[in-house]
């Protein structure tokens, strides 16, 4: 059997107010001529199907026409919710669904319970273990304790204790299971060891997040979801990461699904398939006069920028001007060289025996870099005479 591993779809996402549904089922599309092409016979989808848990109507509409593709390509879905989806909703309709082939794992109570799908060599178990809140899913694994056989109390309030849980009701139901039957665990968590970048949503809870790969032992391909860089933990433990970037920390990625064989003795083989780009992403520092006319910044044109600006005075209209060269510049910081503008601000310390002419000057000069002007102090001496004779007549 192959399978192929994506996740972290976040349908319905912006990227700094730039809508990217477009891009989205560009991409996401394409994995339909990708299982066509590679004879894949499982798409699992790890989580975050979804960017919100009431996504938009257009979202709902774009991933119902990625998914119908991938189906019509010749594919079994098997989808399990992430941290941004809500699972209630991404699960209604899911015993429905599953007679056409898209498998909608959402229910902690039912983690234990896989989606078969049998190659040659028997079947394969699909277990979906959804994004873990540690509190809800404590409670929902102790209602269903009788059900699964499992234990009756999940004393820490943590995600390592959550999944642990989860996992021994996985592993107690392959035991029942089989030696021909293999196994594949999709979960959305922080796995020790893997990198984070800042387009994800913090799942910590007491200040911990992150859950050992040993929690994962004993199944054939763990595909995670979560974290939004492709990255390897171990051979048979991987996170496909997100499709396209969502955040300038994202830039180097390469973004990737995996493609997965199973043979009789379980797993035989992982390769990677890089995704194409819609656009590239690109950071700049300097002045403003440079970005906009040096010729080194000719190769990002077309990209989402990113822009760091050191002018010692802060520009007029900066993002319209570099919007005139840079049609998709989307983030702009001003730093100025010397560190003006990050210095630590001491409200007390400045205002003391300073009157307010004396701080509203010093507030200009210090957003702006430079003193204000004689008819700009005018202004300000004007401004401040006329609260003060609105606060006598109040």
């Amino acid at each position: 059997m192959r399978v192929l591993h994506t996740s972290d779809w976040h349908v319905g996402r912006t990227f700094h107010g730039r809508d990217l549904l477009r891009d989205q089922e560009a991409v996401l599309g394409g994995l339909a001529d990708l299982v066509s092409d590679e004879h894949v016979d499982v798409v699992v989808i790890s989580g975050d199907l979804y960017d919100r848990a009431v996504p938009s109507g257009e979202a709902v509409e774009t991933c119902v026409r990625v998914l119908s593709r991938i189906r019509a390509a010749g594919a079994e879905i098997v989808v399990t919710p992430g941290n941004h989806d809500s699972a209630a909703r991404v699960g209604a309709f899911a015993d429905f669904a599953s007679a056409g082939g898209l498998h909608l794992r959402t229910k902690i109570s039912r983690l234990h319970e896989p989606v078969l799908i049998d190659d040659e060599h028997g079947p394969v178990a699909f277990y979906g273990v959804p994004y873990l809140e540690p509190d809800p899913a404590r409670h929902a694994l102790e209602a269903s304790a009788d059900v699964a056989g499992a234990a009756a109390r999940v004393e820490a309030r943590t995600h390592a204790a959550v999944l642990t849980e989860a996992m021994n009701r996985v592993r107690a139901d392959i035991s029942t299971r089989g030696e021909q039957t293999r196994s594949v665990v999709l979960a959305h968590a922080f796995v020790t060891g893997g990198d984070s970048s800042d387009s994800e949503r913090s799942i910590a809870v007491g200040g911990v997040e992150d859950v050992p790969g040993s929690v994962f032992g004993g199944v054939d391909y763990v595909a995670l979801g979560h974290l939004h860089g492709p990255q390897r933990l171990d051979e048979h433990l991987r996170y496909s990461g997100s499709p396209l970037a969502y955040s300038f920390s994202e830039a180097a990625h390469r973004k990737s699904v995996w493609l997965l064989d199973l043979d009789a003795g379980g797993l035989s083989g992982v390769d990677r398939r890089e995704l194409p780009v819609p656009r590239r992403l690109a950071t700049v520092r300097g002045e403003l006069e440079d970005l906009l006319t040096s010729a080194e910044h000719a190769e990002h044109e077309d990209c989402y920028l990113s822009a760091t600006l050191t002018d010692e005075v802060r520009p007029l209209e900066p993002m319209r001007r570099l919007q005139q060269r840079f049609p998709h510049a989307v983030h702009l910081e001003w730093q100025p060289e010397g560190g003006r503008a990050t210095a630590p601000l001491r409200y007390s310390e400045a205002v003391r025996g300073r009157d307010d002419q004396t701080i509203a000057k010093g507030f200009v000069a210090d957003c702006r870099g430079s003193e204000p002007t004689e008819s700009e102090r005018l202004l300000l001496q004007e401004a401040l005479r006329a609260m003060d004779i609105a606060e006598v007549r109040r």
